[in-house]
């Protein structure tokens, strides 16, 4: 769960005690303290900048310092009153230039003139095509602080993908079209560079593991699925492909990853289904098949929630009843499981798509709100389809039927409500993988990510 910083700036022309007409101080610094506590209680670190600022040098030693503080994701712009916008917007360009992020918040009321202040710069920085997000709304009001959290949630996520890595361990799985990744675009667009291993370094590492690795493992395993699985080989295979995962991620300083699981080490050494399982758990931004799609969405999700994150296959859609079943081939975080029952180890089962085996993990995902999301491309052009979501657990007497349905009932299900029009959902869906993330704020977040990275949202 990130914690967005923000640098507080307070603007207007008629400061330092200076008073209206009436006698009353242009500024209200009851008001001004009243925004700040609000946006630390939501969850916000401010550095606050102890100047009102109203002339352009005042505005570009405020912007020189938040500019210069790496922590800062943001620089909220308070309206203390009005103001002449040319002595700011410069100062905000050159900031804004770094691609982090800008708000302008505006506390209505008459007194002050806020408004006044609030509307000049909007204006100014439209003008002159500066990105922002304008907010405007009262300290108390809890609609207006969750719009200024997500921007800057948003901006937080922008900023941490800028010079980050993405490994990808082997190449594309299972023929995926819609889930390859154009390195430039990736550089061009986030900021992000993909450096590629081959998925013998694995096996090599999972082989040279000693064997108390394994035994130390054994109880966090009990605590999350009450017991460890038995000692076998393709369990051990299992266990190792996920300790040495872990370990190379971390080494080489991935900031998430890919890895190609079959045609490959499936087939070779072990199913990936419980590796990935326990970096899901773990809070590491995966997926399987070489999809760097649904790599970043599962990132950005990870990034947001309080939960750890689930992708797998839209198995079923039933568009009456708006109810999806998200079907993972075996790879779920094992604390997901809901009052159905903790998490089990099952078989991955499928020898067409690894023959070797492995250890899969087998849940029903408790309920709860979320979304459901996922970046693709269209012709080139990243998008990305959200919508919201209730997760819920099928009727005790119902749930052997449910799971049985598709097949394969010892893989992990989710069941989905979906909270809109299914018919633009499916076609406007760019991949079989849904990414499920818990948490209502998710939905607005990923939106305002769409808007300060260029990515098309398709808001469903």
């Amino acid at each position: 769960m990130i914690q967005p910083t923000i640098g507080f700036i307070v603007y207007g022309v008629h400061k330092d005690g200076l008073k209206d007409p009436m006698g009353m101080p242009f500024i209200d610094d009851a008001i001004v303290a009243s925004a700040k506590k609000a946006l630390s209680a939501a969850g916000i670190k401010l550095i606050e900048h102890g100047v009102v600022v109203a002339t352009k040098e005042e505005a570009r030693a405020a912007m020189k310092k938040m500019k210069s503080d790496d922590a800062v994701d943001a620089v909220v712009l308070f309206s203390g009153t009005w103001v002449w916008a040319a002595h700011l917007v410069g100062a905000i360009r050159d900031y804004a230039a770094l691609g982090k992020g800008v708000v302008l918040w505006t506390h209505p009321g008459s007194q002050g003139w806020r408004p006044v202040g609030g509307l000049v710069m909007h204006g100014g920085l439209l003008e002159i095509g500066v990105q922002h997000k304008f907010v405007y709304g009262e300290a108390e009001d809890a609609e207006t602080i969750a719009k200024i959290v997500s921007y800057t949630r948003a901006a937080h996520l922008k900023n941490f993908l800028n010079m980050s890595t993405i490994g990808t361990f082997g190449g594309r799985g299972m023929g995926q079209t819609c889930g390859v990744a154009d390195p430039s675009q990736w550089m061009r667009m986030f900021g992000v560079d993909i450096d590629s291993r081959d998925t013998t370094e694995l096996i090599r590492t999972a082989e040279r593991l000693p064997e108390k690795r394994i035994d130390d493992l054994k109880p966090r395993l009990k605590k999350l699925f009450g017991v460890a699985p038995e000692r076998n080989v393709v369990n051990d295979h299992s266990i190792r492909l996920y300790l040495a995962l872990k370990e190379i991620v971390e080494r080489e300083k991935f900031d998430f990853y890919t890895i190609q699981s079959f045609p490959g080490l499936g087939d070779a050494y072990a199913a990936t289904c419980f590796a990935q399982s326990m970096m899901l758990e773990d809070g590491h931004g995966t997926s399987t098949l070489g999809d760097f799609n649904t790599a970043l969405t599962v990132l950005l999700l990870t990034k947001l929630s309080r939960e750890p994150v689930y992708y797998g296959d839209l198995q079923h859609i039933d568009k009456k009843k708006r109810e999806i079943k998200i079907i993972g081939d075996g790879a779920c975080p094992p604390s997901l499981a809901g009052k159905l029952g903790p998490a089990g180890f099952a078989e991955h089962g499928i020898p067409t798509e690894g023959e070797a085996g492995g250890v899969s993990v087998k849940l029903v995902c408790k309920a709860g709100e979320g979304v459901l999301a996922r970046l693709g491309r269209v012709n080139g052009e990243f998008r990305m389809a959200i919508t919201r979501a209730s997760i819920f657990e099928p009727p005790q007497d119902q749930l052997d039927r449910r799971l049985h349905e598709c097949g394969i009932p010892f893989w992990p299900h989710g069941f989905i409500t979906a909270h809109c029009d299914m018919e633009a959902l499916v076609q406007n869906w760019t991949n079989e993988y849904a990414c499920l993330g818990y948490g209502a704020d998710l939905y607005p977040a990923l939106a305002d990510f769409c808007e300060v990275t260029g990515i098309k949202p398709v808001l469903l």
